[in-house]
């Protein structure tokens, strides 16, 4: 899982959140297939709900599109109901995982120290994290949207992603799920200030990192925030449940 020093291709990441059932395998199918037939720039990633993923990835089984995680616990294994080690995400099939997202901050009471503690774990498992940063709608109104982010950054982030392939997925959480999309202003001054504390904390790693951009990317705006400076990538919500949508993104990356 080590990064080589050359760019990365960009990541187009689907998080399909508390959303689908066995149905919806055929959506998935339907990328892969219009994938191998026209393989993509950008490596590309379905992130189903746990009960989905041992069977999404074997129904993506030799396809380019890999699969992954919306959460692991922080420990390996143990007294912990309803939670998922990082080991079992592998064991069905993940090759990535998201950490940090907005809602686990929220609803889970989510700590940055907690976040960077599961990517150590996710990283000795051999997981490729996408770590999730954001601030909320009072916080940018209140002019703080910069340092809360880059906080979160140096405090989600640990020493042991040195060399490793991970990324950063910023996302706005006033425009998650809301249809509000930040401005191409916004996402590059909030990616250029999430790019300089890589640069800080990792040197020339941390200039190659993937910057994904999560807020409400759809088919209509994909291009436009795909093209802005210093955005490698998307972390897709509703947008990536539905084959058509999610090709159309990831053809604009």
């Amino acid at each position: 899982m080590t990064l080589s020093s050359l760019k990365p291709r960009p990541l187009i990441a689907g998080n399909w959140k508390m959303n689908g059932l066995a149905e919806s395998l055929d959506q998935a199918r339907a990328v892969a297939a219009a994938l191998d037939a026209k393989p993509a720039g950008a490596r590309v990633a379905i992130c189903p709900p746990a009960t989905l993923l041992d069977r999404l990835s074997a129904a993506l089984d030799g396809s380019s599109v890999l699969t992954g995680g919306q959460d692991c616990h922080v420990k390996t294994s143990g007294a912990h109901t309803g939670d998922i080690a990082a080991a079992m995400l592998i064991d069905a099939g993940a090759s990535l995982v998201i950490l940090g997202h907005s809602e686990r901050r929220e609803d889970h009471a989510e700590t940055s120290a907690l976040v960077a503690a599961k990517v150590e774990t996710a990283l000795t498992a051999g997981l490729e994290p996408i770590i999730c940063v954001g601030e909320s709608l009072a916080q940018r109104e209140a002019g703080s949207a910069l340092p809360v982010v880059t906080a979160q950054v140096r405090e989600s982030l640990p020493a042991a992603l040195a060399g490793q392939a991970f990324s950063v997925a910023y996302e706005p959480i006033w425009a998650i799920g809301t249809g509000r999309t930040a401005t191409v202003a916004d996402i590059e001054e909030m990616h250029a200030a999430i790019r300089a504390q890589l640069v800080e904390l990792f040197g020339g790693h941390g200039a190659t990192v993937p910057i994904l951009y999560g807020g409400s990317v759809k088919p209509d705006n994909a291009a436009e925030i795909l093209g802005a400076a210093e955005v490698g990538g998307a972390l897709v919500g509703g947008a990536s449940l539905k084959a058509a949508d999610f090709l159309a993104i990831i053809a604009a990356a």
